[in-house]
C-alpha cells in the first residue's frame, strides 16, 4: 500500500496529489530518514499508533541514523508503532473483493487511492503489476485497496462505482481499467462507468448500476475514507506496508524496501 528521504517542496508538488484546503497536520513522532514521508504521513504514523492502541483494548525525520538492515527489525525503535499500524488497518477479510493475495500473507500494503488522482494512476501502472508479480503472487504480499474520494462527486461516483464492480468479482479489473488513462470529471459521469464496466468483465450492468447508487456501496466508501480521515491521511496515494507509511507514488526501491523490512519483522515475530 521503503521509502525515499524526505522530499524537497518541488519534490511535494510532484509526488503527491493533497486535498484542496486541507493542510497536513503536523508530525508528532520523528521517523528514520528511509521512511520519512511528507507532511500528512508524518501524522498517520502518530494517529495509528493510537488508533492500534484502542483497537488492541477493544481488539519528518530529519536525522542523521541511518535505516535499520532489512534482517534486524529489532534495531528500528518505530516497530512497535508500525506493528500497530498494521494491526489497526489490515482486514485480512476472507473474500474481499478489494484485497489481491493471501490472507496470512506476511506483509499487507494498504492503499488508499482517489480515481481521479493521477498519481494514483501512474502508482496502478507502473508499480502495481511488479508488486503482484514479484511479491502478490509469491505469497509474500497482500494488497488491500481502500476507496479513499478526495475530490468531489465524481471520485465519489467512481469509487463507488468500483465497489458495485467487486459485488461480481470484478473489482481489480474494473479499477485497472480506470486508471489506464487519467480520467476527471464528466469522464467518470454513471453512463462512462457503466461502459468502462463492462470492458472489465461485468455482466450485470443492470445490478452494476443499482449497487453504484444503494446504501451499501455509499456504507462501504463512506467507510473506507473515515478509517483514512481518522488515521490522518489527507493526499493520495497514500500506503502502509506492514504499517510503514509511503507518500505518494515512489519508485519501487521504496516498496521494496518497505517489504523487505515488514517481512523480516513479520519472521521475528513468528519466532517468537
Amino acid at each position: 500500500m521503503s521509502a525515499s528521504s524526505a522530499r524537497s517542496s518541488k519534490t511535494k508538488k510532484t509526488k503527491k496529489t493533497t486535498a484542496k484546503g486541507k493542510a497536513p497536520a503536523k508530525a508528532t513522532v520523528s521517523l528514520p530518514r528511509r521512511i520519512a514521508a511528507l507532511g500528512a504521513i508524518l501524522a498517520l504514523v502518530a494517529a495509528v499508533v493510537a488508533v492500534g492502541m484502542a483497537i488492541g483494548k477493544s481488539g519528518s525525520g530529519s536525522g542523521k541514523r541511518g535505516p535499520a538492515a532489512a534482517g534486524d527489525a529489532s534495531a528500528d525503535p518505530m516497530q512497535g508503532a508500525y506493528d500497530r499500524a498494521e494491526q489497526a488497518t489490515s482486514r485480512r477479510k476472507d473474500g474481499d473483493p478489494l484485497a489481491l493475495g493471501r490472507k496470512d500473507a506476511p506483509v499487507v500494503l494498504v492503499e488508499y487511492a482517489d480515481y481521479q488522482c493521477s498519481y494514483c494512476g501512474k502508482f496502478t501502472r507502473d508499480s502495481q503489476p511488479e508488486l503482484i508479480k514479484k511479491y502478490v503472487d509469491q505469497g509474500v504480499l497482500r494488497i488491500e485497496f481502500r476507496n479513499f474520494p478526495i475530490f468531489g462527486k465524481d471520485s465519489e461516483r467512481a469509487a463507488r462505482a468500483s465497489w458495485a464492480a467487486g459485488q461480481q468479482g470484478k473489482f481489480w479489473q474494473f479499477h485497472d481499467e480506470v486508471y489506464a488513462k487519467l480520467r476527471k470529471g464528466d469522464a467518470l459521469a454513471e453512463d462512462k462507468l457503466a461502459d468502462m464496466a463492462g470492458k472489465a468483465g461485468v455482466t450485470d450492468i443492470d445490478r452494476f448500476r443499482s449497487d453504484l447508487n444503494g446504501s451499501a456501496s455509499e456504507e462501504a466508501v463512506k467507510k473506507d475514507q473515515e478509517e483514512g480521515y481518522g488515521l490522518g491521511v489527507s493526499s493520495t496515494p497514500s500506503f502502509l506496508v506492514g504499517g510503514r507509511p509511503i507518500a505518494g507514488a515512489q519508485p519501487m526501491a521504496a516498496f521494496d524496501e518497505a517489504i523487505a523490512q515488514a517481512r523480516a519483522a513479520a519472521a521475528k515475530k513468528s519466532e517468537k
